[in-house]
């Protein structure tokens, strides 16, 4: 399984960015796959999910500035961040939900998203 992040960089407040994941060794069309952030000095919370038939839950921050999608036929999830704000800065993750109960939970290496007063 690999999960490879791209798409961070350094925005000023207010600004966008797009990140993406791209995926191999997973059954991508029936995974649920999420996006973490790891502001700095805090753990790893979660931003946005999106089911494999494309339901979307996000963390209430983030509602209507950041937008989670999929391409299954590239195996690529996003996440659209728009009005960006100092405290979306941090590592963000992509990850995949197992589809088999015990499974452990693949990671990317993550993006580095800094954004500037």
């Amino acid at each position: 399984v690999q999960l490879v992040e791209s798409g961070g960089g350094l925005v000023q407040t207010g600004g966008s960015l797009r990140l993406s994941c791209a995926t191999s060794g997973i059954i991508f069309s029936l995974s649920t796959m999420g996006w973490y952030q790891q502001a700095p000095g805090q753990q790893r919370e979660l931003v946005a999910l999106i089911s494999g038939g494309g339901t979307t839950n996000d963390r209430d921050s983030v509602k209507d500035r950041f937008t989670i999608s999929r391409d299954n036929g590239n195996i690529t999830v996003y996440l659209q961040m728009n009005s960006l704000k100092p405290e979306d800065t941090g590592v963000y993750y992509c990850t995949a939900t197992p589809l088999r109960l015990g499974a452990t939970r693949p990671w990317g290496q993550g993006t580095r998203v800094t954004v500037s007063r």
